[in-house]
Formats: structure tokens, sequence, C-alpha cells
């Protein structure tokens, strides 16, 4: 279940109400199951995966890359798994920690684990929203954004591309003043 806390400390989450919270940016968030096939679901469980496994799920998953394709123009996905284990995850992560635009949308599907979008809004103020397992997000290309891992620090994420260097993140200069996972606000 997706959590949006505001810069004011207030929390939502209700779909519709976060939707509502989100509309100004033009922020798209929906479910989207995963299903209950078994194998599906003992790769979903497994800390990392080889590129044979993640192709295995990315199939699995295919009738929502196919839907984007004839309705947004998608072409190509991926399957991203992070983990603790990973070499330099912490700074493998930093580069998206920062406030930054990208020239073409994000586009997730978490299908494992969880992780924070931060939004700058229209009126300069910040909201960060936590995405879990089913649910499907939409920023769209030139929104400021940031995104973390939680404590946790693990999350398998379909990402949708129609090409992909518009994903370079291009950073702005904002410094961020809301902080989820100690749910409240940054001195600064």
């Amino acid at each position: 279940m997706a959590i949006l806390q505001l810069e004011d400390g207030t929390t939502y989450t209700e779909l519709e109400e976060i939707s509502r919270r989100l509309e100004p940016l033009n922020v798209r968030l929906n479910y989207w199951k995963v299903g209950e096939d078994p194998e599906l679901k003992a790769l979903l469980n497994q800390s990392a995966l080889d590129n044979e496994e993640k192709e295995q799920v990315l199939l699995e998953l295919d009738h929502y890359f196919e839907h984007l394709k004839q309705t947004d123009g998608y072409q190509s996905r991926d399957l991203i798994a992070l983990h603790p284990d990973i070499p330099n995850l912490d700074s493998l992560m930093a580069k998206f920690e920062s406030c930054h635009t990208h020239a073409d949308d994000e586009v997730r599907y978490i299908i494992e684990g969880e992780g924070v979008f931060g939004f700058v809004c229209p009126d300069g103020s910040q909201m960060e929203l936590t995405i879990q397992p089913e649910e499907y997000i939409n920023v769209p290309a030139g929104s400021e954004h940031w995104f973390h891992l939680t404590d946790k620090k693990r999350i398998k994420a379909v990402r949708y591309f129609i090409t992909t260097e518009g994903w370079v993140p291009e950073y702005t200069e904002t410094k961020i003043r809301i902080d989820s996972q100690k749910n409240s606000l940054l001195i600064g």
C-alpha cells in the first residue's frame, strides 16, 4: 500500500486521495497484480536473479508491457533487482537521491520490495511517496524528483522505456527538505 507524506507531516494511504495529491504533478499511480503463479512468486522471493530468471519474470508480466506499448509507445523494458548484498549499493543509489529531472518519463512497476519517490510540487513544497509491491508509477518527463530505497534496501522493479537515453538524470539545485524514513522535516 502506497504511503504519501506531505512536507507538513500529513500522511495519506488511500489510493484515491494519493492520486488527487499527485494530480498537479501529472504523476500516475496504479495497482497491478503480480499474480499467483508459484514459480513467479518463488523467483520474487530470491534476493538476486540471474539474467535468465529476470527474463522469466519479465515474460510472466509482459501483458502489462504489451498494454504500455499500445497505449503509450513504450519500446523496451528491463528488471532491476537491488538488495543489500550488492557491492557499492549506496554509491549506485546516490545518483538518484538528489533532485533531478529526466527527458523521458520514469516508469516503474514494483514487484517486490519498496522505494521512495520524492517530488517538488509546483508551489515549491515537497512530498514523498513510498511505493510497494504491485504498484505502478509513471513520473512524467521534466518532473523534479528524487528516489531512494527504504531501510530494507530491497526492490525488484520492471522499468519501461520509450528510449533509455531519456533516463539520464539532469540535476537541479533544489535541496530536499523532507525525509519519510525519519518521518520528519530536515533542518536546512
